[in-house]
């Protein structure tokens, strides 16, 4: 009898990865009725992430009021798994779709550190900060202060730091730091491994694709330095390089250096949550997929994770993706087997949108009738 594992990440705007583990499953049982089938839905830190590990290991919805990325009143959630770890994403409060034609440089990541608290408060020892899909580039400062931290100009004024106003800072107190949360694990899991700032830092890196000109790249891209020499200065701690650092704009670097936070791959913690590696020992194929492949995929995105465990083990990986980029070959090194994209007609994004579940349907059927036929 086949095995297959269906481990996808969600098309982010699109489709969950909770629908695609059903459309790709019901594919496989058109040609394999009697294969066995697991499906995995999963994220690296971004959206979808609470529903993961939910899914993966029980638990519930907790619903906060906070604040947006632009202090208006929101209400977001974080989950509580059966062991009594809370799960928190970035994009639950500072997610990319919250942006509505604001600039990135205004964005904050106050509701994040909201969130935080109000699980430490509530009793959770352990807490799981997903880092992806933000629309913020403040370094974490915002969700810093909402724990307790204070920011100083050069005139003494404590403020709220932004991405565009992190190179006013001259001075950081810690002394009212929330001590329920200063108690509590903190784990930050990322889908990038960039640093802080730099040439491949949070700013240059993503800054563009969360609509920031060249001019204000360079504005977010000093600030994040000078948070990082604040930093140094104030707390005895060089964030700067620090391998994902630069997630969710610089938001890896403020959980590392305000809330002693250990950054780890998104993907490696969930492979681990569900004990990947037993559980696909003996399949025949591993399904994976994301939204995008491109060279940022190599880089701790699920495609490339998954893959690194599918070669150790010795199982051909094929991944289905919305759209691919250029520059994929060290995807292949990886343990991907092939690539296959659901954008049969070359449509533009949000075209294809409308057509998304149809067009994977359509290429996983595809993909299946083709092995069938190979008698594999």
């Amino acid at each position: 009898m086949k095995k297959f594992i269906i481990i996808p990440d969600s098309f982010k705007e699109t489709m969950s990865a909770q629908e695609i583990c059903r459309i790709v499953g019901k594919a496989i049982s058109r040609y394999y009725p009697q294969a066995e089938i697991r499906s995995i839905p999963v994220a690296d830190g971004g959206e979808g992430s609470v529903d993961s590990f939910l899914a993966a290991m029980d638990g519930q919805k907790v619903f906060v009021d906070v604040k947006g990325p632009f202090m208006e009143k929101i209400k977001a959630y974080y989950g509580i798994t059966a062991d009594g770890t809370a799960v928190i994403e970035t994009a639950a409060c500072a997610g990319f779709p919250m942006v509505k034609g604001r600039s990135v440089g205004e964005a904050s990541t106050y509701g994040v550190g909201q969130l935080i608290v109000h699980a430490a408060a509530h009793g959770c020892g352990k807490i799981i900060v997903g880092l992806g899909g933000s629309c913020t580039n403040d370094g974490g400062a915002g969700a810093a202060a909402a724990a307790g931290v204070k920011f100083y100009d050069g005139a003494g004024k404590s403020f709220l730091p932004i991405g565009e106003t992190l190179d006013k800072i001259a001075g950081i107190d810690i002394s009212g730091f929330c001590p329920e949360v200063r108690m509590a694990k903190i784990i930050s899991i990322c889908d990038t491994d960039i640093p802080l700032y730099g040439p491949s830092g949070a700013a240059r890196m993503f800054g563009p694709q969360k609509g920031a000109d060249p001019a204000m790249v360079e504005k977010l891209d000093r600030g994040l330095k000078n948070l990082a020499e604040k930093v140094r200065k104030s707390l005895g701690r060089d964030v700067s390089e620090l391998p994902g650092s630069g997630a969710a704009g610089g938001m890896g670097g403020g959980m590392a250096a305000f809330f002693d936070s250990k950054l780890q791959s998104g993907i490696e913690t969930m492979l681990s949550c569900v004990h990947f590696d037993e559980l696909a020992k003996d399949a025949d194929l591993i399904i994976s997929g994301e939204g995008k492949i491109d060279s940022q995929s190599l880089r701790g995105k699920v495609v490339s994770g998954v893959a690194r465990h599918a070669k150790k083990l010795g199982i051909p990986l094929v991944a289905i993706v919305g759209d691919i980029g250029d520059d994929i070959a060290g995807l292949y090194d990886s343990g991907v087997s092939a690539v296959f994209s659901t954008n049969r007609v070359a449509a533009s994004f949000d075209e294809a949108r409308k057509r998304c579940r149809e067009d994977l349907a359509l290429t996983a059927d595809n993909l299946f009738r083709f092995l069938k036929i190979l008698k594999i």
